[in-house]
């Protein structure tokens, strides 16, 4: 009973139990108590979060939750064999008119931007070369261990056939990558700023507008950008190309990008992670429902591969970024 892990550790009487989006949650006073797993964070992680969330709340930003301490002084409280942290934030229903989502995450990047104080455990700031040649070399391992066996299945033999494409295309991203730091220089905008792990346009999403503390990581402002791109795109690839320069002409109106960030941001885009998930989610699930659904993902991906690539070669054009002023390098092989 969750209700009673309030009573209990955080002295507070919830009356009414709902669900918000994906949180178990009560009600009372005028608040709104969002009950969050803490899955494998430490008490150290909360203390950074909470931090960036005063931070945040500190600049006017009214979507984004208190993490409060127990009775004990503790961010994370464990409870029947899980451990949890408790969100609170003001009882305001969602306006439901059409939220100019570019211009709130350019604002909220900027508040992220003024963070006063050092970030080191949430921070992904010139991690990404490291973190791809890491998911790289573990998948290049498991593919050369199936190289000279017959596939057990479906998914491994179009695993087998497929990989060393979307090697080649990591290796570009990489290459994107490095160039873009060694040619470009950041400006003071490409600071790091509060980002999420996957923005997507259902982030902030459902009945409460709520900016979930545990999706945050500090890092590049082009990771949003680039990983709400690619969500849009994949959604359904007929009719993303409106939604997409509105939302660029929507951010930019409020935070023009710098060369180095549109640089980044599609050295992001050109790294294939819908390939890397849908590999590793299969391997390690063991539902053969899950299984089937990957497959056919996996499949799909595969199919779409030369839309992607026409997608890559016209996403500047799109985004109405300026490739001529800023000499934005493109990628030669996309146009033969």
């Amino acid at each position: 009973m969750l209700s009673k892990m309030l009573e209990t550790h955080y002295g507070m009487v919830a009356k009414e139990q709902v669900k918000i989006n994906s949180f178990d949650a009560f009600k009372g006073a005028g608040w709104v108590y969002l009950i969050a797993n803490s899955r494998g964070r430490s008490e150290e992680d909360l203390k950074e979060l909470n931090s960036l969330s005063q931070h945040l709340r500190s600049y006017g930003d009214q979507n984004v939750p208190m993490i409060l301490p127990s009775k004990d002084g503790k961010f994370i409280t464990a409870w029947e064999g899980q451990n949890y942290s408790v969100f609170a934030i003001r009882e305001v229903e969602r306006q439901h008119r059409q939220t100019k989502l570019g211009r709130k995450l350019a604002k909220f990047h900027e508040r992220g931007r003024r963070v006063p104080f050092q970030i080191e455990r949430s921070s992904r700031i010139g991690q990404w070369k490291v973190l791809w040649e890491k998911r790289l070399e573990q998948m290049e391992r498991v593919w050369n261990g199936l190289l000279f066996q017959t596939p057990e299945d479906e998914f491994e033999r179009m695993f087998i056939e497929s990989f060393p494409y979307y090697m080649g295309l990591t290796e570009n991203a990489i290459q994107y990558l490095v160039d873009t730091e060694l040619d470009d220089e950041p400006l003071e905008t490409d600071s790091g700023t509060v980002c999420h792990t996957r923005f997507c346009g259902k982030s902030w999403g459902g009945a409460y507008l709520i900016k979930n503390p545990f999706e945050w990581v500090f890092d590049h402002r082009s990771r949003d950008l680039a990983e709400w791109t690619r969500e849009r795109y994949f959604r359904n690839i007929q009719t993303y190309d409106v939604e997409l320069k509105q939302f660029f002409a929507e951010y930019q109106s409020i935070a023009p990008l710098s060369s180095f960030s549109w640089r980044l941001l599609y050295a992001r885009l050109i790294f294939p992670l819908h390939y890397f998930d849908c590999v590793e989610d299969y391997y390690s699930t063991h539902s053969e429902q899950e299984k089937k659904v990957l497959e056919e993902s996996l499949s799909k991906i595969i199919r779409q591969s030369a839309e992607n690539e026409r997608f890559l070669a016209g996403f500047y054009q799109m985004s109405g970024a300026p490739i001529n002023r800023m000499n934005l390098p493109q990628l030669e092989w996309l146009y033969h």
